[in-house]
């Protein structure tokens, strides 16, 4: 600490010298991370869940309805828009794509929702590489594509789907059989994610229509921009009824809905705020009342002609102890509650080394913020007034 700060370190000594108030400012620090930590990993979970669906097309533009908010909670689009798209210069293909809500239950009688993706099994080039070639097995009726990260599904059905075994389940009366897995995950909608042919969907989803999809899927032609081709298609579709989006703008407004304008969204942030708020208070008051322990002695730093600068060295020396001592417990246990709430929710849950440091820093700036408001007193006091 003297090599760190190139003085005698009086704010360690001081925060230090009474060890049940040091260890209570610690703790308090360590929980203010572990409930901004939390808010931020739930909050990472939701908008990873959000856009994780994207993962599984391989479209420039995505043509949805007016009415939708996310790529999994939209409206009907009109299929005659795919015809109307596919008459815009620049404009490769379309394919039309479905989306729906699931639910079917296992042999111990759990309940299980998969969102299920129904898709035209001859335009492989719609969907991912790595599904693009499972595809094929589709074209046989009532076979799906099932996640392997469904929550609730027991390991044992992915292990045999992955040796070549197929898993029958029925859902609605009839039965389903899936021959090939997937790698998406569960989220905040559904246990997880399925993939079947766009005949297969609508067999199971009789109130659905091929003339009606959830979206329209656009490629465009080599070496044209998909931002001015979309331009294009606002342009040449009926804006009152569809919305078209590039894919990053479509996934970026999915974020944007999911954070802002959803109730849980909101909530978690909230949670931040009040995470980091709580935070300020609790350095602020150990600070604040380490400063009025003390007024006598920086009453005689004062009084031998020391600067306000020299005051906020020792309030700031104690505000990065505190946060450095406070982020370290924070994060050790933040690591394992993540990992508990991925391995019981299958949310994914995890820690990003960018929110790490945004945390750290974030609770360096709290501190001294802190810090800086607790020696106001010093700042216009007469050192005769101290004493």
């Amino acid at each position: 600490m003297t090599l760190l700060f190139r003085r005698l370190p009086i704010g360690w000594l001081q925060l230090s010298h009474n060890r049940t108030r040091l260890i209570a400012a610690v703790s308090g620090v360590a929980f203010a991370n572990l409930l901004v930590f939390m808010q931020l990993g739930i909050m990472g979970a939701l908008n990873g869940s959000t856009i994780a669906p994207y993962a599984m097309l391989n479209a420039d533009i995505i043509i949805s309805s007016e009415e939708g908010n996310t790529l999994t909670d939209s409206g009907n689009v009109a299929r005659i828009r795919l015809f109307q798209a596919l008459g815009v210069p620049g404009v490769a293909g379309a394919a039309p794509l479905y989306i729906d809500n699931l639910p079917f239950t296992l042999a111990d009688g759990s309940s299980v929702s998969l969102l299920t993706f129904g898709v035209d099994v001859t335009s492989t080039e719609y969907v991912s590489p790595d599904i693009a070639p499972l595809l094929h097995g589709l074209t046989l009726e009532n076979t799906v594509l099932l996640d392997r990260d469904t929550r609730g599904m027991p390991a044992s059905v992915i292990d045999d789907i992955d040796a070549g075994r197929s898993f029958a389940f029925e859902a609605r009366g009839e039965t389903l059989t899936a021959v090939e897995t997937i790698n998406v995950g569960g989220g905040f909608l559904a246990d997880g994610m399925m993939m079947t042919s766009d005949q297969t969907f609508l067999r199971f989803f009789p109130d659905r229509t091929s003339s009606a999809p959830s979206h329209i899927l656009l490629k465009v032609d080599d070496g044209v921009s998909p931002q001015v081709v979309a331009q294009r298609l606002r342009a040449a579709l009926p804006a009152i009824s569809v919305k078209v989006q590039t894919t990053g703008e479509s996934a970026q407004a999915d974020l944007t809905f999911m954070s802002v304008e959803r109730p849980t969204g909101i909530i978690f942030g909230f949670g931040v705020f009040m995470g980091i708020l709580v935070g300020l208070v609790i350095v602020y008051q150990v600070l604040s009342t380490d400063v009025a322990d003390h007024l006598s002695e920086y009453a005689t730093f004062k009084a031998m002609g020391y600067g306000q600068s020299f005051f906020l060295g020792i309030v700031f020396e104690e505000a990065i102890v505190l946060a450095v001592f406070g982020f370290i417990p924070g994060f050790v246990i933040s690591m394992g509650l993540y990992a508990a709430l991925n391995a019981v929710t299958g949310l994914p849950v995890e820690m990003e080394a960018a929110r790490a440091v945004f945390v750290f820093f974030g609770t360096l700036i709290a501190c001294t913020l802190s810090g800086a408001i607790a020696t106001r007193r010093l700042a216009a006091a007469d050192p005769a007034d101290l004493f």
